[in-house]
Formats: structure tokens, C-alpha cells, sequence
């Protein structure tokens, strides 16, 4: 049976190693199906991350933010930081922080109990320790103050134009309703009171959404450095707020 167009031979081979029955799956990829739920993981910053319909893919988006996030840690000495993720989901920015920063004290929150499962074996296949908390991020009262928070969270509007494939994920972990907003607005004033004085705050944003999200930070956070930067494609991707 020849490739479909819609993926890459490397894809197509590991789709007809797994499935003994392929032109089931085809009719799946015909749909625009993600390949990457039929295959059931994806490499991300190099390391091996189980999805399926439960969680959010990756993106390279994301593997930016990460890197991103890694310079400002070194940059700041915060190695040994207590972080907290906001809606880990399959839990692949928890897993590479705590790879290649080890002596990070990670918490990842995460509302979906299947969500959890996915990333409670991410963290297994990728031998790290991390103490993932079910719970909704909207009622969530920490205990502890933390040196770093990072979040990719919902922000895609109801009205967004979308790929075809996205409407296989989890919407909940995709769309946001108030412009795609909620999520920015409820967490920088709510969250701001459990972070340690020197700390960083790391989100992936709306490309559309830089400079409201801009302002909202410099309110809530007067006296920090607010940063937005952008993704490889030249888009403001990612805001964070530096408090030295």
C-alpha cells in the first residue's frame, strides 16, 4: 500500500511496523487523524513522549519555550529552583526541565485524570521524578512559594481558523474563552503572590496576543522585566516576567 501524502515515509514506516491492518489507519490519516496518536509518541527536545487522544502533541512552539526558559535559569542561577507547571498535560515540559536542569524541584498540576496517567508514564520512560498534583489550576492554593512558573496554557479563540487535525485534541487544553485570555488573566494576579522575590514566570502565548498580554504583565508586575519574544517562524510566542 503506498504513503499517503499527508505524512512522512518516516511516519509511514513506523505506522506499518505497528499496525498489522493498515488500511484501517489510512482512512484515519484521510480524516487528517494526528499520526502522531496512531504512532503514540513523539520525539520532543530529543526525548521520547507518549500521547494519545488525552493529551495536547507537542509542538516545536513549546520545545522554544523550554529552551528559552533553560537560558533564563542558567542567567539567573536558579538551578535549584522550586517550579511549578500550570497544566502539565502529557507532562513534556516538566519531564525535559527536570532532564536537563536535574536539580529542579518540579510540581506539575493537571486537571484531567486521564491527562495524568499519560504523563505519570512520560515521567516513568524518562526516569524523573516529578510530584504531579491533580488538581484545577483555578482553585489550586499552594503550600510552598516557588522560584519559577511555566505554563503553555489554552489559548487558542473559539473563532480561531485551526489546522483540520486539531479537532482530535482535548479542546479543553486548546481553546480559551474571553479572546483567548482567561487563563493570562486569572493566573498573573493570582499566582503572583505564591512566587519567591527573585523568580520567573514562562508562557507560551497567542502570536496575536503579545502586547495586551504585555500590558496585563507590567499592571500586575511593576517593578519586573517583562519580555516578549518570538518563535522561530518571527511571531510573538512567549512573555516572561523576570523578578531579580
Amino acid at each position: 500500500m503506498n504513503k499517503p501524502n499527508n505524512i512522512t515515509q518516516n511516519d509511514w514506516n513506523l505506522l506499518t511496523e505497528k499496525y498489522k491492518v493498515i488500511h484501517k489507519i489510512e482512512k484515519k490519516l484521510n480524516k487528517n487523524y494526528p499520526v502522531q496518536y496512531l504512532i503514540g509518541n513523539v520525539d520532543f527536545y530529543g526525548y521520547s513522549i507518549l500521547v494519545n487522544k488525552n493529551v495536547l502533541i507537542p509542538r516545536f512552539e513549546t520545545e522554544t519555550l523550554i529552551e528559552k526558559t533553560i537560558s533564563y535559569i542558567k542567567k539567573y542561577k536558579l538551578e535549584k529552583s522550586n517550579v511549578l507547571e500550570l497544566g502539565t498535560g502529557s507532562g513534556c515540559i516538566s519531564i525535559v526541565l527536570k532532564k536537563e536542569i536535574p536539580s529542579l524541584n518540579i510540581e506539575a498540576l493537571e486537571i484531567s485524570s486521564k491527562a495524568l496517567k499519560v504523563a505519570k508514564k512520560n515521567a516513568v520512560i524518562n526516569k524523573v521524578t516529578i510530584n504531579f498534583i491533580k488538581k484545577d489550576l483555578f482553585k489550586f492554593k499552594p503550600k510552598n512559594k516557588y522560584d519559577i512558573l511555566i505554563s503553555n496554557p489554552p489559548y487558542v479563540k473559539y473563532d480561531d481558523i485551526v489546522s483540520e487535525n486539531i479537532k482530535y485534541e482535548p479542546k479543553k487544553a486548546i481553546y480559551a474563552s474571553d479572546n483567548g485570555l482567561k487563563y493570562y488573566k486569572f493566573i498573573l494576579p493570582y499566582y503572583k503572590k505564591f512566587m519567591n522575590k527573585k523568580s520567573i514566570l514562562a508562557f507560551e502565548i497567542g502570536y496575536k496576543d503579545g502586547e495586551i498580554l504585555k500590558k496585563l504583565a507590567v499592571k500586575e508586575f511593576i517593578k519586573s522585566k517583562v519580555i516578549i519574544e518570538k518563535d522561530l517562524s518571527g511571531k510573538d510566542r512567549y512573555l516572561f516576567i523576570i523578578n531579580e
